[in-house]
């Protein structure tokens, strides 16, 4: 019997991705995606739902990421279903269904620019991210505050690091 594990999903983030690390160094960011559908009803009228997703990246993709977004941003995400289970601190059964990245893509333009009253999904041609980004220590892991970068600028997909 053939199997097929596949998730493509297009959202916004529904709060800042939390990066942490194992005990053997490899980055784990942990990021939660707010997907809507919209559709209108057989009486006419407009509805909308939304699907919460939980969603986790591993090495330098959950590290790129966490680095460049934040709460609100859209994002594209290809990856797989994975089912967790556990005992729970009061002895019951817990278990939990969520997406490893496997694959991600930037969406959108700079913030900066949709706050500036410029285009969504904006242009320009800004500076790149800065090196010297601060570091911050939160409970023994390293994160970084996501700078501001033009993601519309042309990067040829074998030069990406990840």
């Amino acid at each position: 019997m053939a199997n097929y594990n596949k998730v493509i999903l297009i959202g916004n983030l529904t709060r800042d991705p939390q990066l942490r690390y194992t005990p053997s160094q490899v980055a784990v960011c942990d990021l939660g995606l707010a997907v809507n559908r919209q559709w209108t009803s057989q009486d006419g009228q407009k509805r909308e739902e939304v699907c919460f997703v939980n969603c986790t990246a591993w090495g330098r993709q959950a590290e790129t990421i966490q680095k460049y977004l934040s709460k609100g941003r859209p994002i594209f995400i290809e990856g797989r279903l994975t089912y967790s289970q556990w005992d729970g601190p009061d002895g019951k059964k817990r278990s939990k269904l969520e997406v490893t990245v496997e694959r991600f893509q930037f969406l959108g333009g700079r913030r900066d620019a949709a706050e500036a009253g410029g285009p969504r999904g904006g242009g320009g041609s800004g500076p790149a991210p800065s090196q010297d980004t601060q570091r911050q220590e939160t409970s023994g892991q390293q994160e970084q505050k996501a700078p501001d970068y033009d993601y519309k600028q042309d990067v040829d997909d074998e030069t990406i690091p990840f």
